[in-house]
């Protein structure tokens, strides 16, 4: 019996040593843990938390039940080495380093892969962007204002909604949906094409910043009012 129960004992020890991050003490159907559910497999376990041998990194819930995951102490290891042959070990720890390190590798690999399609895909939105209709209605030159096609009056009304914006108490960046509703509640005349303009004017002056999206592209609210400033796509204002 006491045999066995060693033997168990050395094998969990042994996984445990393989996996830094921690396995559940039992396992389940759904997955392998340290020891099974037998009777003799929970004195095991018992044991190795009472010698010390494990430690519990944290609990985790499943289902009704709560597992401790659990990986090899100082005190563990000292024990495995003194039942098992140090080479026999270190060949093991060696096949298990080699083992996640292919795994890191593959990680990585599989990361600049995502974010390549993400950049691709960013830039594809953003020329998306630029396509959608706006809408469009008869300005009167003299309304328009005399400068830059019409964008210098909006450019003033953008200052002050924003200043109006920041002074409420509201985040310093004003989404832009928000800021062309305040604009054109001042100028109902007012496109998200001059708009936009007078957003661009502004920047390249260095009177506002525009703030890019952080988000996944798709999920940006309103996305007709998101403007692409270089390889930016700008969803909120600031004065600077």
């Amino acid at each position: 019996m006491a045999d066995k129960s060693t033997t168990l004992i050395l094998a969990a020890l042994t996984k445990a040593m393989s996996e830094p991050a921690g396995v559940p003490l039992h396992g389940n159907r759904g997955s392998s843990g340290l020891f099974a559910a037998s009777a003799l497999a929970k004195q095991a376990a018992q044991r190795c938390l009472d010698e010390g041998y494990l430690r519990v990194l944290h609990r985790q819930s499943r289902g009704r039940s709560v597992q401790d995951v659990c990986t090899i102490s100082d005190k563990g290891l000292t024990y495995l080495l003194s039942q098992e042959s140090p080479r026999a070990v270190l060949e093991d720890l060696v096949r298990i380093l080699a083992t996640h390190q292919e795994r890191v590798a593959e990680l990585v690999a599989a990361t600049q892969r995502w974010q390549a399609g993400l950049e691709s895909l960013r830039m594809a939105v953003a020329k998306v962007l630029e396509k959608i209709p706006q809408p469009a209605l008869p300005v009167p030159l003299a309304a328009a204002g005399s400068s830059r096609n019409g964008s210098a009056a909006p450019s003033v009304d953008l200052l002050a909604c924003l200043s109006h914006w920041q002074a409420s108490g509201s985040s310093s960046d004003c989404p832009l949906p928000e800021l062309f509703r305040s604009a054109q509640s001042a100028d109902p005349s007012l496109t998200i094409g001059r708009f936009h303009d007078a957003l661009r004017h502004l920047h390249a002056d260095q009177k506002i910043y525009l703030h890019p999206w952080s988000g996944p592209l798709y999920e940006i609210p309103d996305p007709s009012y998101a403007v692409l400033i270089g390889h930016e796509v700008a969803y909120y204002a600031s004065i600077r």
